[in-house]
């Protein structure tokens, strides 16, 4: 069984930054693909974007250009570099992981799951 366990996230103003990661712990062999989803009030969770153990990544539309995942596959950790938050990033944000090489969409999502970090872009 693996455990996501998140670190991160808290209030910020439009135009700042946030840093979100989240560590894996458990069987080595159980985590390929890493990722983050969020969802805010009255709307479906969403992709906001994956990484492989190979460096295949995934974005968001909506976030592509201001957000960046990264990993470091020995420490088996995953970070989200959250850059010109606007409202609408306001959201709760779930760490996923799957052992398979998985190439998220906002339907196919790992099995596993952290316990979620609030964001808040507010002025």
């Amino acid at each position: 069984q693996v455990q996501l366990v998140e670190s991160g996230g808290g209030l910020v103003q439009p135009g700042g930054s946030l840093r979100l990661s989240c560590a894996a712990v458990g069987p080595i062999f159980a985590v390929n693909a890493m990722g983050w989803y969020r969802q805010a009030p009255g709307k479906q969770r969403e992709l906001v974007a994956g990484i492989t153990s190979g460096g295949d990544t995934d974005y968001n539309q909506a976030v592509e250009g201001r957000f960046t995942i990264s990993r470091d596959n020995v420490k088996r950790t995953v970070s989200l570099q959250m850059n010109s938050l606007k409202l609408e990033d306001t959201a709760v944000y779930y760490c996923n992981a799957d052992p398979r090489p998985l190439r998220y969409t906002d339907s196919r999502y790992g099995m596993y799951w952290g316990q979620g970090l609030q964001v808040t872009v507010s002025s």
